[in-house]
């Protein structure tokens, strides 16, 4: 089912099912971040492999900071950086599951800057922050281009048409000083580490 209101997509999340929802990138295949089995799902749709750990999407700094330990210059990137196309690998607490981070003691936490995703965030708590798509396979900027499989598994796709962007979010950790993953905004975080 597609919808453009957020309060369909978040019931769905509350009975435990999958949704598609944008973000300022790509779309994302959200679950219940909190949920093991839901998490667990978002893998089974994606076929990707349980060793490869997911992000979780929160409202907003302050709700990244529920579920995570951060240090200070963490805190002040996520000042910087968030909401925005950037995931922030941080040490999580025991109320994130294993399953979202492949049993490492840290996780992957972005804030979109989407309206949409933030209306629904903000009505579901974490949400697993991963592209709706089958592994290996291109993004989806539209919810016609999801892959069928993915379309399948998830009972709702929030509908905000084309994202702006189609380059995934910069993956960094700031305590190893290192950024994963380069995608958007990554110049502006490299710059930032280097003069930090």
């Amino acid at each position: 089912m597609e919808t453009t209101e957020p309060a369909v997509a978040a019931a769905a999340v509350a009975d435990g099912d999958l949704v598609v929802y944008p973000t300022e990138t790509v779309y994302g295949l959200g679950a219940d971040a909190l949920d093991a089995e839901a998490v667990a799902r978002v893998f089974d749709a994606k076929r990707r492999d349980r060793t490869e750990p997911v992000s979780m999407a929160v409202p907003t700094v302050e709700a990244v900071l529920e579920y995570t330990r951060a240090t200070a210059p963490e805190r002040a990137f996520m000042h910087e950086f968030l909401p925005g196309p950037v995931t922030l690998v941080l040490e999580r607490t025991a109320a994130v599951p294993d399953v979202l981070t492949a049993g490492r003691d840290r996780v992957g936490v972005r804030v979109p800057d989407c309206e949409p995703a933030l209306a629904l965030l903000a009505e579901t708590g974490p949400l697993t922050a991963t592209s709706a798509n089958v592994s290996g396979r291109e993004s989806a900027r539209r919810v016609a281009d999801l892959d069928p499989e993915v379309r399948a598994a998830a009972a709702v796709a929030l509908d905000a048409g084309e994202t702006p962007g189609g380059t995934p979010s910069t993956v960094v950790d700031v305590t190893a000083g290192r950024v994963h993953r380069r995608g958007a905004a990554a110049a502006d975080v490299e710059d930032w580490l280097d003069a930090h």
